[in-house]
This record gives structure tokens, sequence and C-alpha cells, in this order.
């Protein structure tokens, strides 16, 4: 295995930093560890010629690797329920009877492999029913790396990821593939969500606000003053009354966001 000079560890920290957020000032021992063979597989005899070369050609196909390869894509569908629950029971009710244009605004910001938009949406499925048709109810999934996206385009997925699911939506929401243990997700579902390539350090300038906005397990790589920048970025692009719902082992600085703690995970925008 390669090692990584301090010089090219604290090159690599700040070009990551600077242009995605990732914080890897703490992370030098997975740096080695997951990129070597990567540096090796290119060609490069040294860290330092990899870094030189990913700094200089910012090729979006090796920056995607190297993303993949320092961040972990583990999810699966109806993760940390009790979000989806919170969505059913307290904040489509209160959109049902506010929205009066009936569109709903909800972004899945960091949507990975694509468990969490299609979630939701099964959700809005199952809420609204045979209304389902009056409403506009796309969710918008945006993530950085192509390579994921492409894996929740594909919406294939193994039966494992289904198992938290409940009863019935398996059979439902889902579709066999002719690969044992293997579903693609419902053309109605699949049609619902509508995937984005986005960086979450850029503006941003969607064309309308959020009522709800998951960014879950994501801020975890992100250090304190680039997740503050992040949440207030947010915060202007959410409705009055919108909703931030985080991953259970993130928080935010109750001091200094601008969003009202609703409990854990879970934050409004006030009306």
């Amino acid at each position: 295995m390669l090692s990584i000079s301090n010089q090219d560890f604290q090159r690599l920290v700040t070009f990551m930093k600077k242009n995605y957020g990732i914080d890897l000032s703490q992370k030098q021992q997975l740096i080695t560890g997951r990129l070597s063979s990567t540096v090796n597989a290119k060609g490069f005899s040294s860290f330092t010629e990899y870094v030189d070369y990913i700094m200089q050609t910012r090729d979006p196909g090796d920056i995607d690797t190297l993303i993949n390869k320092l961040t972990t894509n583990y999810t699966f569908f109806m993760r940390e329920k009790t979000h989806f629950d919170y969505l059913r029971d307290t904040i489509l009710p209160w959109l049902e009877q506010t929205k009066k244009n009936k569109v709903l605004s909800i972004w899945s910001a960091g949507c990975s492999s694509g468990e969490e938009p299609y979630t939701i949406s099964m959700v809005l499925k199952e809420y609204f029913g045979t209304k389902a048709g009056a409403w506009d109810t796309r969710v918008l999934a945006t993530d950085i790396s192509q390579e994921v996206l492409g894996t929740a385009q594909a919406a294939i997925y193994e039966e494992e990821s289904l198992k938290e699911l409940p009863k019935g939506w398996a059979q439902k929401y889902f579709r066999k593939t002719k690969v044992p243990g293997q579903y693609t997700v419902a053309p109605e579902i699949k049609s619902n969500v509508i995937f984005r390539t986005f960086n979450l350090m850029d503006p941003i300038k969607f064309r309308l606000k959020f009522d709800v906005i998951f960014c879950r397990n994501v801020m975890i790589y992100f250090d304190q003053e680039t997740k503050d920048a992040l949440v207030k970025r947010y915060y202007d692009a959410t409705v009055p009354g919108g909703y931030l719902l985080i991953g259970h082992s993130e928080g935010l600085n109750k001091a200094t966001t601008p969003y009202d703690y609703i409990m854990p995970a879970t934050y409004r925008k006030q009306v």
C-alpha cells in the first residue's frame, strides 16, 4: 500500500473541502487505505502524481471515483422510519391543507442510490391514494456523484434493501427482475422522482422553494463551518413552515441554526 506525505494529504484535504465540502482532515489513514489501489490502477507511482493530476485536470469521472471511495453510500428503503411516519402523519396533512395549487416541493439532497426519494414517493402515493393524480408530487433527488445517480436511475435493488418496507409495499411498488433476488421500482414510483447532479457547495437556485428538504447522513462529512453555511442556504430555500430533516446521527447547532427544533433530526422554518 502506498503512503501519502503530509504535504500531499493537506493539499487533498484543502481541495476536497473547498470544492465539495468534504472534511478529510482526520482521514489520512482512510485516504491511503481506500485510494492506494486507485492510484496504482491509474498508473501513478505516488500520491504526489495522483494529487497533481486530480487538481490539474478535475476530470469528472476521476472526481466521482475519488468521492465514492472516501464516502459511504450505504442506505436502504425506509431507513430512519420515524421521518417517513412524521411526513405521513404531520407534514403531508399540513401541506394538503395549505397548498392550494396542489404542487409539492420536496428535495432529497444527497440522495445516493435512490432509496430515500423512492421511499418518499411511496409515502406520497400511500397518503394521497386516489387523489394523487390531482397533485404534483414529483420529488427532486440530487447527488454530486454520477455513479450513484446512475444506480438510482436504474432503480434495481437487492431484496435485502426492501426488508424494512411496510407489509405489502414490496409487492405493490416493486417488480421482480429476471435476476433472482433483484427488484426494480414500479414505473409510477420511478417516474415521480427527478434526478439531477448537484454539488451542495453551490448556490441553491431551483425554481421553487422547498416544503421539505431531506438531507440525511450527508453533513457527517462536513466540518461545522461548512455545515452551518449549508443549513443557511437550505433555510433560504425553504418555504415558511417548511421542514429540514437530517440524519439521526447528526445534529445542528441550536444556538446558530435559523430553523426551529421540533424533535431529534427534525427542524422547521417559522411560519
